[in-house]
């Protein structure tokens, strides 16, 4: 009897806090969710709103990595073989699918994952347009033609690179593997994911949706694990390239050992970004602007805007206005319509934000609201990890609030004078990943994006990421490339073909 999708079943109908329980197995390759050979590293799995237990995490061992991998190669035959229109249509179909069901898909994010409803119905969103995107690419996928002297020619040809590791984060887990898998499959790749060991649900839903959609049996497979099973993927000698979200430290060992293999790498890390406010600007926009760089997702997303230069001369203005729409902000249970902040992804987590926050005291600066462990009123909710979003005054360049990722809703803010200084301060860091300016002068703003050292500069916004445009990081936050045309390139390989039309020319 056919397996039944994991959205079809009765636990994930109608998900609401504090009710889910995943007793279904979480691997998935061959085209069916596995079960795992062997239980006893099992390590649970907590729904952040409420602390209790929603799954059990059991990690993948080196035979059943292998048996993912091998499957992987064996449907990248096939489908490698397929036209670009082909491809495309299967993709399309599996963004459709992904669009009929976004709102189960984002309930069973949020029960997993902790953030409002409001912005997983977004990242379900952001998916099917990366996939619906990609299979728009696929069909263009091409080589060139080079005229060479009495009629020889030349060609290349975009071929894919084979199988794929893909390793997720907790913060965007449906998005991040969505993200990976559909430019992956657009060049004709197979793709093996494994999500953080936080969220291990909602990926398996993506790996069914797309075989119902059609593509091959084992084109997608998710390995369930930590850094044991991270390290099997990246050292198989049947993986192609890694792609890899995270932090600094995890970052480097997956570019070491995928070095070993000599592998292509992606890398997208870590962020201390910079959001510089000059006098000149909308205020009402930066204030929005600012809010939305450094409260998304509880804080837990790496390209946030938390370094906040703010121009003297509007500084009170900005404080004032910031706190009071930050304590505005709703705090609960984050499957209710109304809530706009939900709850860090784990205990550990929760109290290493309210340590840095604490750090940050004793380091001289004023909370001047929030950064305290919350309470909602719903008593299922009393074991969930909320922390009230924090903004921290009297800050300087030097403090580790200001230097170190905190990862958690907690906004410093740093007076400044001039366009020169700031952006001095602004390049002050090992980071790179993203960085922000709110100003009516254009040629200014323009010298800003020019100046600052980041893979992205958000002009007049922040944290907008349409998939036609390229996201990725400089210096410490990584290199290559995820959404837009260009992560074709990281995801394919190029082979000249030299076609002789005369007689060799010989030496000898």
């Amino acid at each position: 009897m056919a397996q039944q999708m994991l959205l079809s079943l009765p636990e994930f109908q109608k998900v609401s806090t504090g009710t889910l329980v995943v007793k279904e197995p979480l691997n998935f390759w061959g085209g069916v969710r596995v079960k795992p050979k062997d239980t006893k590293n099992s390590e649970p799995v907590y729904e952040p709103a409420t602390g209790r237990v929603l799954c059990d995490m059991i990690p993948c061992g080196e035979e059943e990595v292998d048996q993912a991998i091998k499957s992987a190669q064996s449907a990248y035959l096939k489908w490698s073989k397929l036209s670009g229109m082909e491809r495309a249509r299967i993709m399309l179909e599996a963004a459709r699918i992904i669009r009929e069901r976004r709102d189960e898909i984002a309930r069973a994010e949020v029960a997993n994952n902790g953030k409002s409803i409001t912005e997983a119905q977004v990242d379900i969103d952001v998916a099917w347009q990366c996939i619906e995107y990609y299979a728009g690419i696929a069909p263009t996928l091409s080589g060139q033609h080079i005229q060479l002297p009495g009629g020889s020619f030349a060609y290349t040809r975009r071929e894919p690179l084979g199988v794929c590791v893909g390793i997720g984060a907790w913060n965007y887990p449906f998005q991040i593997a969505a993200w990976k898998s559909a430019p992956a499959m657009a060049c004709g790749n197979a793709m093996v994911f494994k999500p953080s060991p936080m969220t291990p649900i909602t990926a398996v839903m993506l790996a069914e949706i797309y075989k119902e959609a059609g593509v091959p049996d084992g084109l997608f497979n998710v390995v369930q694990g930590g850094a044991e099973t991270g390290g099997l993927l990246c050292h198989h000698p049947m993986v192609a390239k890694v792609s890899f979200t995270g932090s600094v430290p995890t970052g480097k060992k997956v570019m070491e050992m995928a070095a070993k293999g000599v592998k292509q790498v992606t890398l997208e890390l870590g962020g201390k970004s910079p959001l510089i406010i000059f006098k000149d600007c909308e205020l009402e926009n930066a204030i929005k602007g600012a809010l939305m760089a450094n409260f998304l997702t509880q804080g837990e997303v790496c390209c946030n805007g938390t370094r906040v230069f703010v121009q003297r001369e509007i500084m009170p203005q900005f404080l004032e206005e910031v706190v009071k729409r930050t304590k505005a902000i709703s705090v609960g249970d984050p499957m209710c319509d109304g809530t706009r902040m939900g709850a860090l992804i784990s205990k550990p987590h929760m109290e290493k934000v309210l340590g840095f926050i604490k750090q940050a005291k004793e380091q001289g600066a004023k909370v001047l609201c929030g950064g305290e462990r919350f309470v909602p009123s719903d008593s299922k909710l009393k074991d969930g990890y909320f922390v009230s979003p924090c903004v921290l005054d009297n800050c300087r360049d030097d403090m580790t609030c200001v230097k170190e990722e905190i990862f958690g809703p907690v906004m410093s803010v740093l007076p400044f004078d001039t366009e020169e200084e700031v952006l001095q301060r602004a390049n002050n860091t090992t980071f790179g990943l993203a960085s922000g300016v709110f100003t009516r002068d254009i040629a200014r703003a323009h010298r800003v994006a020019e100046n600052i050292q980041a893979g992205t500069c958000y002009i007049n916004n922040y944290n907008v990421g349409p998939v036609e445009v390229p996201f990725g990081g400089y210096k410490m936050s990584g290199f290559g490339r995820e959404n837009g045309q260009v992560t074709i390139e990281y995801y394919s390989q190029l082979k000249t073909v030299v076609v002789e039309m005369g007689d060799v020319e010989n030496f000898f």
